[in-house]
């Protein structure tokens, strides 16, 4: 699927009305929501880890690509209240890791190595 026909389809379902201030309930509780997935997700493989051995079953891969849809949804939604399309998200990442990567910085800590 395309990620800005993603993003699109993804507001559909936001409960709040979309704006600009970083202090609007919609945002924050987006931001909040991402935070909370993205720990969900960490916490199903912790479980895993530690009760499995680090053996994902089916059952387990289900859960975690549920939990990675529902950052997904978070992200696409915190980039639209910010006015930045996914896709434009994505290829700045892209763009980011591949300056790093021929700056043999990939490694290291801070945003700006």
């Amino acid at each position: 699927m395309n990620l800005d026909k993603y993003q699109k389809q993804a507001a559909e379902y936001d409960l709040f009305e979309t704006t600009v201030d970083l202090k609007s309930p919609g945002f924050l509780e987006k931001i909040l929501g991402l935070a909370g997935e993205a720990g969900e997700a960490a916490d199903k493989v912790k479980k895993i880890l530690r009760d499995k051995g680090g053996y994902a079953s089916e059952e387990d891969r289900t859960a975690l690509v549920k939990e990675l849809g529902d950052v997904l949804w978070y992200v696409a939604n915190v980039a639209r209240y910010l006015g930045v399309s996914l896709s434009d998200v994505a290829e700045g990442n892209i763009e980011k890791l591949s300056s790093r990567k021929k700056r043999n910085k990939l490694h290291g800590e801070g945003d700006e190595r």
